[in-house]
C-alpha cells in the first residue's frame, strides 16, 4: 500500500496542544529482558500541558515521517486478519478507546514476547477521533463532518532516563487512513532507521 503524504500530513497538523482531538493514552514500561515494569492508562485531557506536549511529539513522529520510506503501508490478509489474531486485538484497543486494561495487557506481553533491543523501553499507546470535514474539489474546507476517524497510534522509546522515553524507534498507526478515511485493511509501520528497521515489529508482533 502506497501512503499519501498529504494524508498523513492532516493528521500531523492536528497534533497540538490546542486542536488535538486525542481521548486517551495508555502504556508500559519493559525492561531489556521483556519484563513488565508497569503500566499506566489515563485520559489525555488529565495530563499536564507539558505532558501534552512531550507526547503529542512522540505520537506525531509517526504520521509526520518520510512515507513511504520511514512510514510503510502493509495490508491484513483473510489469513491474519481473522478470529484470534492480531488484527483483532487492534481492532477491539481501538474500538474500546484503550479503556479494556486486559487487552492493552495482551498487547504488551506481545510487544515484550518478540521487541529485540539492548535497553530499557517503553510502548505508548494514543488513541484519537478525528471528525474529518468535507472537503471540496478545491480542498477548500466546507464545515460538515464527513466521517469519525477512529484510531491508534503506537510508539517504541528506548528510555533515556528514568521512565523517560528518548525518540521513537518504531511504531504504528492503525486503521490506516487512506483517501481521508479509515482503512482497517491495512497499517501504516513506522522505523526510524528506514535501512536497519525493527522487522520483528512487522513479522513477530502484527504478524503480517
Amino acid at each position: 500500500m502506497v501512503i499519501d503524504r498529504e494524508d498523513m500530513l492532516e493528521l500531523t497538523r492536528r497534533m497540538t496542544v490546542k486542536r488535538n482531538s486525542f481521548t486517551r493514552i495508555a502504556g508500559c514500561y519493559i525492561n531489556k529482558d521483556g519484563g513488565n515494569e508497569g503500566t499506566f492508562n489515563t485520559h489525555f485531557l488529565d495530563l499536564e500541558l507539558k505532558e501534552k506536549e512531550d507526547n503529542l511529539k512522540l505520537a506525531r513522529t509517526v504520521p509526520f515521517s518520510a512515507t513511504n520510506i520511514n512510514l510503510k503501508g502493509y495490508g491484513f490478509t483473510k489469513q491474519n486478519g481473522g478470529k484470534g489474531s492480531v488484527w483483532q486485538l487492534l481492532m477491539g484497543m481501538n474500538a474500546c478507546g484503550l479503556k479494556n486494561d486486559a487487552l492493552m495487557e495482551v498487547f504488551y506481553d506481545l510487544v515484550a514476547g518478540h521487541y529485540k533491543t539492548e535497553k530499557d523501553y517503553a510502548v505508548f499507546v494514543f488513541h484519537d477521533c478525528y471528525d474529518v470535514p468535507v472537503k471540496a474539489a478545491d480542498k477548500e474546507r466546507l464545515g460538515e463532518s464527513e466521517e469519525v476517524y477512529n484510531y491508534i497510534i503506537c510508539v517504541i522509546c528506548p528510555l533515556s532516563g528514568s521512565f523517560e522515553p528518548g525518540e521513537p524507534e518504531c511504531g504504528f498507526l492503525f486503521p490506516a487512513f487512506t483517501g481521508r478515511s479509515s482503512d482497517i485493511h491495512h497499517i501504516a509501520v513506522y522505523n526510524a532507521d528506514a535501512e536497519n528497521p525493527h522487522t520483528e515489529l512487522v513479522t513477530g508482533i502484527l504478524k503480517i
